[in-house]
């Protein structure tokens, strides 16, 4: 990818880093830039959430100890990224659908950019810093134990409520998709 992207992608980056300061209020814009320096494949990962609608923006999920802090990119568009929807859970729900199979997976494209699915508890952390999946819903990580039953989970906002659902891994639906996390 040529430089003048990266840049571009950088200045979108900081632009919305510095409009959200709620999201980060422990990380330091010059924090992020020291870590991506360090890690040149991040950018491409950062680039993949940017072109699938997720508006990728530092969340404070956790704190490292010391000044080893480390930096969370997630998914910040207020509905779930536009170019991640219609998809079933993994591949094992893609593959079992025996008609009208969609074209990906939530894992699948989660693997695919280099993030991984929100977990219930990133779900619910993110939430708290605004209102997201409003109008449409995201996979989350799912126990081990739910998905060898053939569920899968996922999580909206409604009701001025953050709501844990569950469905057949798979089952996918125009409105859902999934939100990814990139640790630096």
């Amino acid at each position: 990818m040529p430089k003048t992207d990266y840049a571009d992608l950088l200045s979108t980056l900081k632009t919305r880093f510095e409009k959200n300061k709620a999201h980060h209020q422990h990380v330091t814009w010059a924090d992020v830039e020291k870590k991506l320096a360090k890690n040149s494949t991040c950018l491409a990962v950062l680039m993949s959430m940017e072109q699938s609608g997720g508006e990728p923006d530092v969340v404070d999920f956790e704190l490292g100890a010391g000044n080893n802090k480390e930096i969370f990119f997630c998914d910040c568009a207020a509905e779930s990224p536009s170019g991640r929807r219609s998809v079933c859970y993994d591949r094992a729900g893609l593959e079992s659908r025996k008609e009208h199979q969609p074209a990906d997976s939530a894992v699948d494209m989660a693997n695919a950019i280099g993030v991984t699915l929100l977990s219930e508890e990133q779900y619910r952390a993110l939430q708290s810093l605004g209102e997201f999946d409003k109008k449409t819903s995201s996979w989350i990580q799912t126990p081990a134990a739910i998905r060898a039953l053939g569920g899968a989970l996922f999580c909206d906002r409604r009701y001025d409520h953050v709501f844990v659902y569950h469905n057949g891994a798979q089952s996918y639906y125009s409105a859902r998709g999934f939100r990814g996390v990139l640790k630096l």
